[in-house]
């Protein structure tokens, strides 16, 4: 029988994901909380070479991260339809803000995302979305999750590597080889991390260095850690995470620029050092990140020893999969009209791949509505 254990801390989103793939598949698994486990944190380390969660061993694998793909690979297996009235790609507020509308209109649905949730779930608090004074990220999208799955929508964890149009309908294939069709697409892929550009950044991404705080903060606990951002994210990571970490240094390549709320709890905090003006210049260390080079304005340069390093530098929209096929802004963002619709009929978009100036989460599910109601429109019209 395959032994498999999942090695997670509690408000990891893509740890839950993890497990809830698992759960779909009927796989039995253990689950290893190692952010209350320091002796279960350090075999984790010792077996996957990693500084962050999730950890998952089949037998003898050791799957680093939420790899959905490998998951699918060893796991999945589950007959779909050859087409559906609408594929929407991605699961964030507006992806499943579009899959409830869909399914309100009796379209057959297919959602397809990497993770449930999108940038939301790196949230460690919303204080902005209506119908709640303060929300974690993951209990919100838990809560559109749960509203998802009572209704007739399918939803599957892959990656969308190429779309394509195929006469009347569209084709989109993914990372786990397989192809769906449908006759409508919603685009909500949202975006992914920009990268500091630092040589070493890759050597020690898991090793040290985090693009999730909400994930691998646990394992911080009582050391020295910076986290790289001036504006609301990288902030508010700061603060969460003088909670745990013995000391935070603040780095920002400007000035810090959150909101009020935030920069007013920064001020008071005793063990967060803000260095303004300035940004990473190097890494520093062998197996693990032990420290970076920093370097001010004038130039002036300074080495900090840290064992963790969190990113918040930033976002650069999901967008290589439909380059060359629709119409991108020179941010790489698609330009959609006020009603969700792109360069092509029967393709729409929403949420933060788009050109929209405003990147907020109940933007983000409105428009995704929005664009739901029209691909029902087009669909009827056909």
């Amino acid at each position: 029988m395959t032994r498999v254990t999942v090695y997670s801390t509690q408000n990891c989103p893509y740890c839950r994901m993890a497990k809830a793939f698992l759960d779909k598949y009927g796989v039995p698994y253990e689950s290893i909380d190692v952010g209350a486990d320091p002796v279960q944190a350090q075999k984790m380390i010792e077996i996957s070479g990693q500084r962050g969660v999730p950890v998952i061993t089949v037998d003898d694998e050791v799957i680093v991260g939420f790899d959905a793909e490998r998951l699918t690979e060893l796991f999945g297996k589950e007959e779909a339809p050859d087409r559906y009235d609408v594929l929407i790609v991605g699961a964030g507020p507006a992806g499943l803000t579009a899959g409830v509308y869909c399914a309100r209109k009796m379209l057959s649905t297919l959602i397809i995302s990497e993770n449930i949730g999108g940038q939301a779930l790196e949230s460690w608090a919303i204080e902005n979305y209506m119908g709640y004074r303060m929300i974690t990220g993951e209990d919100l999208m838990k809560k559109f999750e749960e509203q998802v799955k009572t209704l007739d929508i399918r939803l599957e964890l892959d990656r969308v590597t190429s779309v394509t149009r195929e006469q009347q309908d569209f084709a989109i294939k993914t990372a786990a080889g397989k192809t769906h069709r449908a006759r409508a697409l919603i685009l909500t892929q949202g975006n992914h991390h920009r990268n500091l550009g630092v040589p070493g950044e890759e050597k020690f991404l898991g090793r040290g260095l985090s693009v999730c705080a909400t994930c691998d903060g646990p394992l911080y606990k009582g050391k020295k850690v910076a986290v790289v951002g001036g504006g609301n994210a990288g902030v508010q990571t700061a603060i969460e995470m003088s909670r745990i970490a013995l000391s935070v240094s603040l780095i920002a390549r400007g000035a810090v620029r959150a909101d009020s709320v935030y920069s007013e709890k920064l001020g008071g905090i005793q063990n967060i050092t803000v260095h303004t003006d300035t940004q990473v210049t190097a890494f520093h260390g062998d197996t693990f990140l032990s420290g970076i080079t920093i370097c001010d304005a004038n130039g002036a340069e300074q080495q900090i020893a840290i064992d963790g390093l969190f990113v918040d530098t930033g976002w650069v929209p999901n967008t290589e999969m439909v380059e060359g096929l629709l119409d991108l802004n020179e941010r790489k963002e698609i330009i959609v009209d006020i009603n969700g619709r792109t360069s092509i009929p029967g393709i729409f978009a929403a949420g933060d791949v788009t050109n929209a100036k405003s990147k907020q989460i109940i933007i983000a599910a409105g428009e995704g509505a929005k664009a739901a109601l029209e691909a029902f429109g087009y669909l009827a019209g056909q």
